[in-house]
């Protein structure tokens, strides 16, 4: 079987899988955050922390409890590392510098989780499992969340309300992420992912030397990362470590899992807003920007383009020899097409046209399928986008699920989608007017790609390293904190205000005159849109780096 015809089942089979999941996961992602019943441990951690389930919230109330609560997660983190050597399970390890302790404390709690650091020799077993993997479930939690306050937004009318962030909250995390979690490590573990707490872990016999490498509680973590779809891992290596995806099967139920939720959202929407068909568009949406992603990056890769890779066949330098070419581009498809930032080969050796593949992929603003939640709210600002754009161009008042896109609510639509790109392009220029491009390794356009890659991927709270480029400095660990704060907290503000001018609507009926925003065409020009204002916002810059470097 040829690289590319194998390529083509792994990718075949993970849609099948997918398939089957659509529905069973997005029935019980859909009972988790509408049900009414409250189990005693969901009552328990109410009462804990002196929470009326049975209040529902304003989009502004909402939205303080989103960054309060953030907050003082981010402060908790930031502790938990400039303590660690106090604390227990600390391995010995100093207290992680200011600067770097602020970026990491950013970084997992806006569900980035970019690492500047190499996990196995700067973070404690305590901080990793008691700081790090716990924000990997509860900021993910977070985006789930604020796109079911925005559904609901859509499915409700004349009010003010838009749920409870914090029932939301619990229930998500109870119900939905720690039980898949649980299994997901359970299968991770029978493929070959270490599991332990010690201190050391002898690697003698498998490596035929002397070394010792630090063990650790890495399946969880591993099944936490890809679940949440985050990109922190416990080695710097990442997922290219044979302790955190041996083989490649787990490479494959890594994929899988990073994909799960979702593709399974857009369920809820069509059962929310009681049209299915709306899901199916939307999923739809969601499916063909992935596959032509996934199918242009592994053509550009095993294409090979430059001398070495064509006299070898493919674009092997930087890849693992177990994951193959096609396995390892899949793999970086879909960890930028998701907010995962996961990598199981290096960036930064890709072609010049599959390195920019994968940037593209997080200026589409991760909405194929996105992060959890994140990328089912982002695809529905683009569709509210999109019908007031085919709005004016037949003159009518665009509406989109019974509702009414006027002045407010496009408004906070185009807000949503300016944020990201504004900070990607200001960081960048900064970079450079600064002096701060002098820590990639490379010049020339491919140097400018390896710092558009580090703002790209803060900026849209991706994690994935491009790498070749040094960021462990106070300023790049700030200015990549900041990108990663305002890209994750901005959106979701505009995003609940969005919900709450939607559910003081009343519904609108559909006439003849309505656009069906349930059949091929809208879901054609739903991706038209899509690539159309990506390509306008960053074309510039792309001409300039892995363009200029590809041609």
């Amino acid at each position: 079987m040829t690289t590319g015809t194998a390529g083509v089942v792994f990718v075949s089979s993970l849609v099948v899988a997918l398939v089957v999941a659509y529905r069973p996961v997005g029935d019980h992602l859909y009972r988790s955050v509408t049900g009414t019943r409250r189990s005693r441990l969901e009552r328990g951690v109410f009462r804990l922390v002196g929470v009326n389930p049975a209040a529902e919230q304003s989009w502004g109330v909402y939205a303080r409890s989103v960054l309060a609560f953030s907050a003082v997660s981010v402060l908790f983190l930031y502790a938990l590392q400039r303590w660690q050597n106090h604390l227990w399970l600390s391995l010995g390890f100093d207290p992680v510098v200011p600067h770097g302790a602020w970026n990491t404390a950013v970084s997992f709690v806006t569900n980035t989780n970019w690492q500047w650091y190499a996990g196995e020799s700067t973070m404690g077993h305590l901080v990793q499992m008691a700081g790090l993997a716990v924000q990997n479930f509860v900021s993910a939690a977070v985006g789930i969340a604020v796109a079911v306050a925005l559904i609901r937004g859509f499915a409700r009318s004349r009010t003010g309300e838009v749920g409870n962030f914090w029932v939301d909250l619990v229930r998500i995390v109870l119900r939905v992420l720690l039980p898949v979690a649980v299994l997901g490590a359970l299968v991770l573990m029978l493929g070959g992912v270490v599991q332990n707490l010690s201190a050391g872990t002898d690697v003698t016999t498998l490596t035929g030397g002397g070394q010792s490498l630090p063990g650790g509680p890495v399946a969880g973590q591993e099944v936490i990362k890809e679940l949440g779809t985050n990109g922190g891992g416990f080695y710097n290596a990442n997922s290219a470590h044979p302790f955190e995806n041996p083989t490649a099967w787990t490479n494959w139920v890594e994929l899988f899992l990073i994909l799960l939720i979702p593709f399974s959202l857009p369920r809820v929407l069509g059962r929310m807003v009681g049209q299915q068909r709306q899901g199916y568009a939307v999923v739809a949406v969601m499916a063909v920007l992935a596959l032509g992603s996934v199918a242009l990056t592994t053509g550009f890769e095993l294409a090979g383009h430059g001398t070495v890779p064509q006299a070898v066949g493919a674009a092997l330098e930087g890849k693992e020899v177990r994951f193959d070419v096609s396995d390892s581009a899949t793999f970086g498809a879909v960890t930028t097409l998701t907010s995962t930032g996961a990598v199981n080969s290096f960036h930064d050796s890709y072609t010049a046209l599959g390195g920019m593949m994968t940037l593209g992929n997080m200026m589409l603003g991760e909405v194929a399928p996105g992060g959890v939640g994140a990328g089912l709210y982002g695809l529905l600002v683009l569709a509210v986008i999109t019908v007031f754009v085919a709005g004016l161009m037949v003159g009518r008042t665009p509406e989109y699920l019974g509702k009414k896109i006027g002045t407010r609510e496009i408004t906070f639509a185009s807000l949503y989608f300016l944020v990201t790109p504004a900070l990607v392009l200001i960081g960048t220029a900064t970079a450079f007017a600064t002096g701060n491009d002098a820590t990639a390794l490379n010049t020339g356009p491919h140097g400018l790609t390896e710092v558009l890659y580090a703002f790209t991927s803060a900026s849209n709270n991706n994690g994935s390293a491009f790498a070749g480029i040094t960021v462990n400095t106070a300023w790049w660990n700030t200015a990549l904190g900041l990108c990663m704060l305002l890209g994750r907290f901005l959106p979701i503000i505009f995003v609940l205000a969005l919900a709450g001018s939607l559910a003081r609507q009343a519904p609108v009926p559909a006439s003849e005159g309505t656009l069906p925003t349930h059949r091929p065409l809208f879901v054609g020009m739903v991706v038209g849109v899509t690539v159309i204002l990506v390509a306008l916002t960053y074309l510039p810059a792309l001409a300039l780096g892995p363009l200029a470097e590809g041609l």
